[in-house]
C-alpha cells in the first residue's frame, strides 16, 4: 500500500474534490438541458418526435456517464480516507504513481483494468 505524507494526501483530496465539483456542475447542466429538450410541441411530426427521443437518450447516456465518474471520485475519496488509495481493488497491488497522477480516481492497476475490459 502506498503511504503518502499528509501534505500529499491533502493535495490528492483537494484535486479529487475539485474534480467532483466540476463533474457535479456538468451533471446539473446536462440534466437541465434534458428537461428543456424533452418538451413536445403539438406541431411535432413523427420525425421530430424521433429526433427528440434520440437526443434525449443521448443526453441520458451522457448524464449517466457523468454520474459514473462522480461515483468513481467518491470511491477514490473513500479509499483515501480508509488508507487504501493507490492500491488496486482487484489484485491489491500498488497502482503506479504516474497512473494516479493522470487519473486520480482510478481504482485498478493497468493489468486489472485491461483484464476487466477484455471480458466485454
Amino acid at each position: 500500500m502506498l503511504v503518502y505524507p499528509e501534505t500529499r494526501t491533502q493535495d490528492i483530496r483537494s484535486a479529487l474534490i475539485g474534480r467532483r465539483e466540476e463533474l457535479e456542475a456538468e451533471y446539473v447542466a446536462t440534466v437541465a438541458e434534458m428537461t428543456l429538450a424533452g418538451v413536445v410541441d403539438s406541431g411535432d411530426d413523427v420525425a421530430d418526435l424521433g429526433n427528440k427521443a434520440f437526443t434525449r437518450e443521448q443526453e441520458f447516456m451522457l448524464a449517466e456517464s457523468i454520474r459514473g465518474r462522480m461515483d468513481q471520485v467518491d470511491r477514490a475519496l473513500e479509499r483515501l480516507d480508509a488508507g487504501h488509495y493507490g492500491t488496486c481493488e482487484t489484485c491489491h497491488g500498488e497502482i503506479p504513481v504516474a497512473r494516479l497522477a493522470a487519473f486520480p480516481s482510478v481504482t485498478l492497476c493497468v493489468a486489472c483494468k485491461s483484464r476487466s475490459e477484455s471480458r466485454y
